[in-house]
């Protein structure tokens, strides 16, 4: 199965470590890289927009949002573009990935209630007069207050440098690698390192579990249900669990043949 067009969409700076002697690496290490450098390789066939609705349960909220996810892909990259629609505001949250590049994170809003944005960027202009653009602990913020962050939705675990094949088990009923992936300078409200199950055959997510900054688990992030569009695996439902607070942010799509 694979998993497009959802969470960049989903399979997201091919590493410059990647380019160093690889010597004094472990074979697991080495197979570490070499399966995230294929996970980030992938690029969705074609542009699509799936539509849906993000759920927030938490102990302050319980909403529902309207979302949509759009897919463009150009002849030198392909874009994420994830946008939360309430009646009075709009977020939206563009993922820019590029072979042998780091991906590039663009935010916008027109709440009133925010700090003013910098740095325009043409592609949010119909909606912003300006939008920002994202690095660093900047990436660990809520998309439109959710457990999804911006750096989720691009899955910039796989871009760090250290990778490390764990073992290979059966998770969900699938054949995966456990990749465990480490953040050599996390930020103080950021992952340390990201556990996840890829299924073999497709290279897609079967589950995947984040640790803070102390080493503790604080998400457990799990596609639910999958849809095949035009013979291509999509998934339908995310949902995102903060396992230390509680909270449960879940995304559904209603994928469509066209």
């Amino acid at each position: 199965m694979k998993f497009f067009p959802v969470i960049a969409v989903i399979l997201f700076s091919t590493f410059g470590a990647a380019a160093q002697m690889t010597n004094d690496l472990s074979g697991a290490e080495i197979q570490g890289r070499q399966l995230a450098q294929k996970i980030l390789e992938q690029w969705p066939a074609e542009d699509s927009t799936n539509t849906g609705v993000l759920e927030i349960h938490n102990s302050q909220i319980r909403e529902k949002v309207p979302l949509t996810c759009e897919t463009v892909v150009t002849s030198t990259n392909w874009q994420s573009i994830y946008t939360a629609s309430w009646t009075n505001k709009v977020e939206i949250l563009l993922v820019v990935h590029a072979t042998g590049q780091s991906n590039t994170y663009f935010y916008g809003t027109n709440d009133l209630n925010k700090v003013p944005l910098l740095d325009d960027i043409p592609i949010l202009g119909h909606l912003f007069r300006s939008s920002q653009k994202l690095s660093g602990a900047k990436l660990t913020v809520p998309f439109a207050n959710s457990d999804f962050w911006f750096c989720d939705l691009g899955l910039e675990f796989f871009h760090w440098p250290e990778q490390k094949i764990l073992k290979k088990e059966l998770h969900r009923s699938r054949g995966c690698a456990v990749l465990e992936s480490t953040n050599p300078h996390p930020a103080p409200n950021g992952y340390s390192r990201v556990v996840s199950w890829i299924d073999e055959e497709t290279l897609g997510i079967v589950e995947a579990y984040a640790y803070d900054a102390r080493g503790k688990l604080l998400k457990d992030f799990e596609p639910k249900d999958f849809k095949k569009i035009h013979g291509q695996w999509q998934m339908q439902t995310l949902v995102m669990e903060n396992v230390q607070t509680g909270s449960r942010s879940r995304m559904e799509f209603d994928l469509k043949e066209k």
